[in-house]
């Protein structure tokens, strides 16, 4: 068998298992965590300083590389000479996003250094540069990084996380350059298996010859841990270990005090049994009245999860206010206040609850999609927009429509089928039958969330709104694949 990389790999899979670690554990976990936590907010801080000295007023500094990016954005995009890309630009008629999008084209690493034209800034500029090029070496200034309950490999991928962190920013360029990790309740640090040469020469690096391996079905051995107990393998990965490679482990601990760890894995098989092609296809319409109804007339109903534990979600929040209250007036520490914490944890575990209730729910959903029909078309939701109307906020994301469009994307690629999402523009007001548009004159009004069912003025065929709606999307998805 061939060695080669696990991101080289065809299929890939996660999971997540329990962990239940000794008291020792649990010290050196909290210890790896603040240690990850804290070389990631260091290489930040300093490529935040470097980022800020880089930020140049396009509308001022006129010698800057990015200016002439922007001119010739402008130039391209609303067909104008030189003189006037310019003129627009002096008299300051560019807005903030217009500058982002030129920038965005093309745009130079953020590492990658540029005058600013200032002395000053330019030479603190190449002083922080070294700084992180010497920041591998923030043991040498922070000897407890060296102690010995410290992984090594945990350090190493809190430098990877800054690097891939930046370059998202530089790929997306939209939300913001990356931020402080926050110390909270929450412990969580990422390690990575290591295999000897020896191995790779002789054996093909699975889950149980690595510096990372499974010693049982309920015992894996992790650096600096030891041995840790856990549950919930999976039984066909369990089988098929000497042919699974490991990749990096992520070891966390959540607000209630539970332990995990999620293991990334690849292999050159697949990881479930890839169902037979039916020819089946369906569009569906996801909504809040109901989860979501297909094409084919089915309607799956709205759990509301959340809204069933609401009332005694508020309950135990109001105790731990109280609580929270009663400590501050006694000058007590928050998180040393044994009250607060039980209470704390308490109100975690329904929203803990609540999550794995949805999430469940969801995976059920989106496999029974998938495995039964060979194309699965959608709408793409923006959740982000739809969540302003504060009338619809808490229903929106309580049904939890992007998670499930997540897991339908990569469930599709896991069975291989075909996922496909279309703008859901008119496909609402559309009449499937004749393609009248509501609205579009006087013989209808345009359907509002109040109007559940309505009958086509042109057609006079009677639709409910939903089902309608899968049908279109259907429509719509069918075209797009057939360009």
């Amino acid at each position: 068998m061939v060695n080669i990389s696990i991101a080289d790999m065809p299929y890939h899979f996660g999971i997540k298992l329990n962990a239940h670690p000794t008291k020792k554990q649990k010290d050196i976990i909290f210890r790896n965590s603040n240690a990850s936590r804290f070389v990631y907010n260091k290489l930040i801080g300093i490529d935040q300083e470097m980022f800020d000295i880089k930020k140049v007023d396009l509308l001022q500094s006129s010698h800057h590389k990015d200016y002439y990016k922007l001119v010739k954005y402008l130039m391209n995009h609303y067909n104008i000479n030189e003189y006037n890309a310019k003129y627009m630009i002096h008299n300051k008629w560019v807005s903030k996003k217009t500058i982002n999008k030129a920038k965005a084209k093309n745009y130079d690493k953020y590492n990658k250094f540029q005058s600013t034209g200032i002395p000053m800034l330019d030479e603190h500029y190449i002083q922080l540069k070294e700084r992180k090029k010497s920041g591998k070496t923030l043991g040498g200034q922070y000897r407890w990084l060296y102690h010995k309950d410290i992984d090594s490999t945990g350090v190493s991928q809190a430098f990877q996380a800054n690097k891939k962190a930046w370059n998202m920013f530089n790929k997306v360029h939209n939300a913001g350059t990356p931020k402080f990790h926050k110390k909270s309740y929450e412990d969580n640090y990422q390690t990575a298996v290591q295999y000897s040469a020896k191995v790779k020469k002789s054996d093909y690096p699975n889950m149980v010859n690595g510096t990372i391996k499974f010693i049982d079905k309920h015992h894996i051995k992790l650096p600096k841990l030891g041995v840790v107990y856990i549950t919930h393998m999976r039984e066909f990965i369990w089988q098929n270990r000497e042919s699974i490679r490991m990749g990096t482990v992520t070891i966390h601990k959540d607000n209630t005090c539970v332990y995990t760890v999620s293991i990334q894995l690849g292999s050159e098989k697949p990881f479930v049994k890839i169902p037979e092609k039916t020819g089946a296809v369906v569009g569906i319409d996801l909504n809040t009245d109901n989860f979501y109804s297909d094409s084919n007339g089915n309607v799956i109903p709205n759990p509301r999860y959340y809204k069933r534990s609401l009332v005694r979600l508020k309950k135990q929040q109001r105790i731990l206010s109280r609580r929270i209250l009663r400590a501050k007036k006694e000058n007590r520490s928050i998180r040393e206040s044994k009250n607060v914490q039980k209470q704390r944890i308490k109100v975690a575990m329904i929203s803990k609850r609540v999550y794995n209730q949805r999430n469940s729910f969801l995976d059920k959903a989106s496999k029974t999609l998938i495995e039964n029909q060979d194309l699965v078309v959608a709408e793409e939701l923006r959740t982000k927009n739809m969540l302003k109307n504060h009338a619809l906020a808490q229903a929106i994301s309580d049904v939890g429509w992007r998670l499930m469009l997540q897991k339908l994307a990569y469930k599709s690629e896991l069975y291989g089928k075909t996922f496909v999402t279309i703008n859901p523009n008119n496909t609402t007001q559309t009449c499937n039958d004749c393609g009248y548009v509501c609205g579009s004159d006087d013989r209808h009004d345009k359907l509002t969330l109040i109007n559940r069912e309505w009958t086509c003025p042109n057609c006079n065929t009677h639709h409910i709104r939903d089902i309608n709606a899968a049908k279109n999307i259907l429509s719509k998805g069918l075209e797009e694949l057939a360009k």
